[in-house]
């Protein structure tokens, strides 16, 4: 199984830390948030690692390049300006292949093991969605979730509402037929969860939407004083 991480976004939340430095690079517990990310796929042995890139790619693929320094194969895509999540996976695709792969946003934290979804069996299913506990910053969520099931706030479904983790097994038939551009994920997320098509399950690990410099800042020093060991 092969894996891309989101790493394109501007980081405008997070200036002027991100003015220089690509958000992905920023550091919390000693390490660029994004090495986290790939040292715990190495960890369940996924070394074929995608990695999109468009504000300071050239810092960002000068950092990380090949992979080699953490025992991973990187290769990476180009945005001459961020073509948002489905159409930098949309982009990515030739690299991709025509398996399911594992999805993670470059921009959380967390210590959810990635070897809960590794080879996850999609079965009829486009994706399978990791949710997690409404964040204080977006207290109403993203979907609903029940008996396993992932629905939108349209369908009416009585379940518990959650936030969307950014961290997800999806399958390259979801963007059968999409030409290359500027896409988001989420309507894509949400027609298929009308066709009945998304699976999904709630995180019982720690996250973090690292969408500020004061989360930075806080994760930083929870990691440090040993609160996520």
């Amino acid at each position: 199984m092969k894996a891309m991480i989101l790493a394109a976004g501007l980081g405008n939340r997070m200036r002027p830390l991100t003015l220089y430095k690509p958000k992905p690079l920023l550091e919390v517990g000693g390490k660029p948030l994004i090495v986290w990310h790939i040292e715990k796929l190495k960890d369940i042995g996924v070394t074929e690692i995608i990695i999109n890139s468009a504000w300071l790619a050239d810092v960002l693929i000068g950092a990380l390049g090949d992979g080699s320094q953490f025992g991973v194969n990187i290769r990476w895509t180009r945005e001459a300006e961020g073509l948002e999540t489905a159409g930098g996976i949309i982009n990515a695709l030739p690299l991709l292949g025509t398996e399911p792969f594992i999805l993670v946003n470059g921009d959380v934290w967390t210590t959810f093991d990635f070897g809960n979804v590794f080879n996850f069996d999609l079965k009829d299913d486009l994706a399978h969605l990791v949710f997690v506990r409404n964040p204080e910053q977006h207290p109403k969520g993203d979907f609903t979730l029940k008996e396993g099931r992932a629905y939108t706030f349209d369908q009416n479904v009585e379940g518990e509402n959650l936030t969307f983790s950014g961290v997800s097994v999806i399958h390259p038939k979801m963007f059968a037929g999409l030409e290359q551009g500027k896409r988001p994920l989420a309507p894509l997320l949400k027609e298929a969860m009308l066709a009945g098509k998304i699976s999904a399950e709630k995180m019982q690990t720690a996250w973090v939407d690292v969408g500020t410099p004061e989360r930075l800042s806080d994760l930083d020093l929870q990691i440090r004083q040993g609160m996520y060991v």
